[in-house]
């Protein structure tokens, strides 16, 4: 089990543990989203190893020397920190996924993409970039399928680990969303969320052709992310990846993978090295009063006839439509309710962040017009 340290402890202590070449993060200097983009261009261009390149790096970068200490695979959905495995797989082994099992926990593993590579046409890098690919036991990456990560209510399916599938919780950290939702032990949830960070960093400029926002009650939605290249998630799971982040720092495993795949493929993930880097990009550039979140619901959404409702038990002071460009297409000063609700009208065909005010809390929705 990781020892409990502190926040600041773990950032002060990442310098004798990380070993990102001298200079790597020289041009690494901005706030906000100035510093995404100073970090996407340090790791762009990674090299590709190829699909079937990933079992030769996940015997470099997924072993477990940390728990059983055995050399097994290091699986997360598998690990139980805590004491004995149910089960173990081995690299060379007919263990490895050949088309066959798969059916019950512990008979093949496979390549689990953390984001589904369905949300990129399993196009190359993306499909082979082992920073956010891991090995993993065959059945329950299918039973993950492409649900989103979240923080499991009731659950329909726990694992023998305890990772489990089923509704949101829909509170607190996690309010503003009821689909199904897959989530991992806590030992490893901070490693979920840096891989998330690292993915809409590395290919900002290439994340609006990869997926489209859609309807959040699709069981197979895209709903952790907002479909724009800057801010990348919806508010509910970037509440949830940044408590993620800070709940479970960087363990020594992390690290160790991290330099493996440099090793590899001459990119590094930057919120392993240094973890602070989130709340700087996105800590106070995004953030949303969840008091006022919680109370705010757009529908329906995708909108009926270019228009989109607002129930809020609070009075607004404004609504704003702000496009993926972040132009203001349109604003609403004072506007009028009817039973709580607000009509936003003559809304063009696209994506939009929907902003609603009120006093000093705000609360920022996603909305797609067809």
């Amino acid at each position: 089990m990781k020892n409990i340290i502190t926040f600041l402890s773990v950032f002060a202590s990442l310098g004798s543990f990380a070993q990102a070449p001298a200079g790597y993060y020289d041009n690494a200097t901005g706030t906000g989203y100035t510093l995404k983009t100073q970090l996407h261009d340090i790791i762009k261009d990674h090299t590709d190893q190829g699909y079937s390149g990933l079992y030769t790096t996940f015997e470099l970068s997924d072993k477990d020397l940390y728990y059983e200490n055995n050399g097994s695979i290091l699986d997360i959905y598998s690990e139980n920190p805590n004491g004995p495995d149910a089960y173990e797989y081995y690299y060379g082994s007919a263990q490895q996924d050949d088309g066959s099992g798969g059916t019950s926990e512990g008979q093949k593993f496979n390549r689990e993409h953390i984001i589904p590579q369905s949300y990129f046409s399993s196009q190359l890098p993306m499909y082979a970039d082992a920073h956010y690919i891991l090995p993993t036991d065959k059945y329950v990456n299918a039973q993950r399928g492409n649900y989103p990560f979240g923080v499991v209510g009731t659950a329909n399916q726990t694992y023998t680990n305890g990772s489990k599938r089923g509704s949101n919780l829909n509170s607190g950290y996690s309010a503003g969303y009821t689909g199904v939702v897959f989530e991992p032990i806590d030992e490893f949830k901070g490693d979920v969320a840096r891989m998330f960070f690292y993915f809409v960093t590395r290919y900002e400029g290439q994340l609006n052709g990869f997926y489209t926002a859609v309807n959040e009650s699709s069981t197979q939605s895209k709903a952790m992310f907002d479909g724009t290249e800057n801010h990348s998630f919806s508010a509910t799971f970037l509440s949830i990846l940044l408590t993620w982040n800070a709940q479970d720092p960087v363990s020594q495993r992390e690290i160790d993978r991290n330099n493996a795949i440099f090793t590899r493929q001459d990119n590094r993930n930057p919120f392993i090295d240094h973890p602070e880097y989130a709340t700087t990009i996105w800590g106070t550039v995004a953030a949303v009063d969840q008091a006022i979140n919680n109370i705010v619901t757009v529908y329906p959404n995708p909108a009926v006839n270019h228009e989109v409702n607002i129930y809020s038990n609070n009075s607004l002071d404004n609504i704003q439509v702000i496009n993926l460009n972040g132009q203001l297409v349109q604003q609403i000063n004072k506007p009028q309710a009817v039973n709580n609700t607000y009509t936003v009208k003559d809304l063009p065909s696209g994506f939009y962040i929907l902003k609603a005010t009120s006093g000093n809390q705000t609360s920022a929705k996603k909305v797609v017009v067809n």
